[in-house]
């Protein structure tokens, strides 16, 4: 008895130790020889039921329901000596190992480490502690409709595990320009991506290295330094560039008083007017602004204000300017109006 307690130590010491393939053969091989020595022990039973598997696993686990159980004084010592001492040893490890798994996997996506499996996402890249959480709220509160996931990718040193575990995907990352790490992050399949990090220079690397990877995405570069948003612009025009406005809005609010809580509120999902954007269909045909504003005030209520044709931007646009497949519609409204029905519109 005393070296079957050896020999089952000997074995569970090394069992801990194996990989899942080694795990997964001596499985096997408990199962095998589990079901040779009751055939041997002549439990016919239990070896030409095919409730075998259910019987193993249910002895293993201790549960022991008694509906299926050894009749041989032989396959009874088996059972106690065998099967059930190493049963239970393997039946815990294969538990325990799940458990680490899952574990493991768990800390590794609250810590930025795992790969995502995501597409069409909203990757924000940087980390600007309360100005990066507010724009996470904005964008779920833009996103209620299409359920849109969002992921954070920063850098390792600013952040050391998810701010937000339960409402969006998160990555860590050495550089916002390496490669492999980035691929964590699925750049390659982002619909938008925004970069808002701390240093200009970092921004101008990560947007370089995004253009380069996801050309087909909606970039957008936030900038404290006008200069450096216009020299992306000029390499990378597809590249929506966002310069710092505050010293700006102090200004107009100066001048004109109530500009700040007018621009908020235009920006602001939760509260009065918003603004929203739309894209004229290639199904519908040629019309003009006026029979959008007319049209967009008539049936929703929204206000037309301006509209991007190619990369000219025209606010407060000419009535009998004409409207063409592909471009931007601006509007002002109290919520975004979805299954426009552009027919009504044309000409």
């Amino acid at each position: 008895m005393l070296i079957l307690l050896k020999f089952r130590r000997f074995f569970v010491d090394h069992l801990l130790a194996l990989s899942w393939q080694g795990i997964f053969l001596s499985l096997a091989s408990f199962v095998l020889i589990s079901w040779l020595g009751l055939w041997l022990c002549q439990e016919t039973a239990l070896t030409s039921d095919s409730r075998f598997i259910y019987w193993l696993i249910i002895t293993s686990s201790t549960v022991g329901y008694g509906d299926l159980a050894p009749q041989t004084l032989a396959g009874q010592y088996f059972v106690s000596l065998f099967i059930v001492p190493f049963g239970i040893s393997i039946f815990a490890l294969v538990i325990g190992r799940i458990a680490a798994f899952a574990t493991q996997q768990w800390k590794r996506g609250i810590t930025g480490m795992k790969t995502l499996e995501v597409a069409n996402h909203t990757l924000i890249i940087g980390w600007n502690e309360h100005r990066t959480l507010h724009l996470i709220q904005l964008l779920q509160d833009e996103n209620t409709a299409t359920k849109q996931t969002i992921v954070l990718c920063v850098n390792e040193e600013q952040l050391s595990h998810n701010p937000l575990p339960d409402q969006i995907e998160f990555i860590r990352v050495n550089s916002y320009n390496n490669l492999e790490e980035m691929q964590r992050a699925r750049v390659k399949d982002a619909s938008c991506i925004i970069i808002d990090t701390p240093l200009d220079d970092v921004t101008m690397t990560a947007a370089l290295f995004s253009n380069q990877r996801n050309p087909k995405a909606h970039i957008l570069a936030y900038f404290k330094d006008e200069s450096l948003a216009e020299l992306l612009k000029m390499h990378c025009p597809n590249v929506e560039c966002m310069p710092s406005v505050s010293v700006e809005m102090l200004a107009k609010s100066a001048v004109d008083p109530g500009s700040s809580a007018l621009h908020h509120e235009l920006l602001s999902a939760n509260k009065g007017m918003t603004q929203y954007s739309a894209i004229y269909p290639d199904a519908g045909r040629q019309t003009t602004v006026s029979m959008l504003f007319n049209g967009f005030k008539t049936h929703y209520d929204a206000t037309l204000i301006a509209v991007r044709q190619a990369q000219t931007m025209q606010i407060n646009p000419q009535l009998n300017s004409a409207i063409q497949a592909g471009d931007s519609i601006y509007y002002i409204a109290n919520n975004r109006i979805n299954n426009i029905d552009w027919e009504q519109f044309n000409v």
